[in-house]
């Protein structure tokens, strides 16, 4: 009995349906008592840290992509014959891997391998319960979810420094154009009388993997026919990153400089920061239909090259032979 088939069935019945979804639910509970202890973790120590408050807007976001494509999910999976022995192996050993690196993280307090094997778990469960058809329709929900892994602090401080210097060194640069007075010491900017160190949070691997899942997010919504469009997208998302670390930068040495190291530490740090996504967000779309506009000018030269009812290329002329 399909709950959709009913009339009087209210949306959140029709969305539970009977065949689909309530098998999913005891393993929904056992994932939720089993990693219910690290997410308490995670929401009191490291994402409460600058550079890791990102991680519970990506799970929020990541559960509602699953969710969203769930209708979709079943649909694919009766579409196939079954998960098979081979996707069952698969899935199984997964899970297996998953329970692993789950028992090695929380024992020995590697974020990594704790946080991470949520990924692994539900990969492997998709494939189980629904096989690669399956897995396939909830592909992106479960990558976009590894941006919220913690990375180790040794990788961060190796990948950080550099970005740190080029940033701190455009700002400069861009600064000084505009008249102010500023000089620069590695990554402390002296601004006046205010001197305003770059921090990880403003211009680290943290905020280039943020601004990178907020491009691969709007790629995913838009849905974009073109692949080369969408590489494309996601490969300026990097050069966005950084353009968008200088402005949020330049905003805090103004502001500092205005209005004093208080107002540049307060309220106004905080507004920095939703000005370095505001501006990344309108960088992305700006990129998006700079690609766009790319791609109408190559399609109307062809068009004009080539028009309608023309063939694209020449067609070879043969003599013909006479009687």
């Amino acid at each position: 009995m399909n709950t959709s088939s009913l009339p009087h069935a209210g949306p959140v019945q029709r969305a539970l349906n009977l065949h689909g979804t309530w098998p999913w639910l005891p393993l929904a509970a056992g994932l939720l008592a089993l990693y219910l202890p690290t997410l308490v973790g995670l929401l009191q120590g490291v994402w409460r840290q600058d550079g890791q408050m990102h991680g519970p807007v990506v799970l929020t976001i990541s559960l509602w992509l699953l969710l969203r494509n769930w209708g979709a999910m079943q649909l694919a999976v009766a579409k196939q014959t079954g998960p098979g022995l081979a996707g069952r192996r698969v899935g199984a050993a997964l899970v297996g891997f998953a329970l692993l690196l789950y028992v090695v993280g929380r024992t020995q307090d590697i974020l990594l391998f704790e946080v991470g094997s949520l990924v692994w778990m539900l990969a492997g469960l998709a494939l189980l319960g629904g096989g690669a058809a399956a897995l396939r329709a909830q592909w992106f929900g479960l990558f976009f979810m590894l941006f919220m892994v913690p990375l180790p602090g040794a990788v961060v401080d190796l990948l950080t420094l550099p970005m740190k210097m080029g940033v701190s060194y455009v700002a400069e640069q861009i600064l000084y154009v505009m008249g102010y007075p500023i000089s620069r010491t590695g990554v402390t900017l002296q601004v006046g009388q205010y001197a305003l160190l770059v921090a990880d949070a403003c211009a680290g691997l943290h905020t280039l993997l943020t601004l990178e899942a907020l491009g691969l997010l709007y790629l995913n919504l838009i849905r974009r026919d073109s692949t080369l469009r969408n590489i494309s997208l996601a490969l300026l998302i990097v050069p966005i990153s950084f353009a968008s670390n200088v402005i949020r930068v330049i905003v805090l040495c103004m502001v500092t400089f205005h209005m004093g190291d208080a107002a540049g530490q307060g309220f106004l740090h905080w507004f920095a920061g939703m000005v370095l996504f505001l501006s990344a967000l309108m960088l992305i779309i700006l990129a998006d239909s700079l690609l766009h506009g790319i791609e109408r000018l190559r399609a109307r030269l062809k068009a004009r090259q080539y028009p309608r009812g023309t063939p694209s290329s020449p067609v070879p002329q043969f003599p013909q032979a006479t009687p």
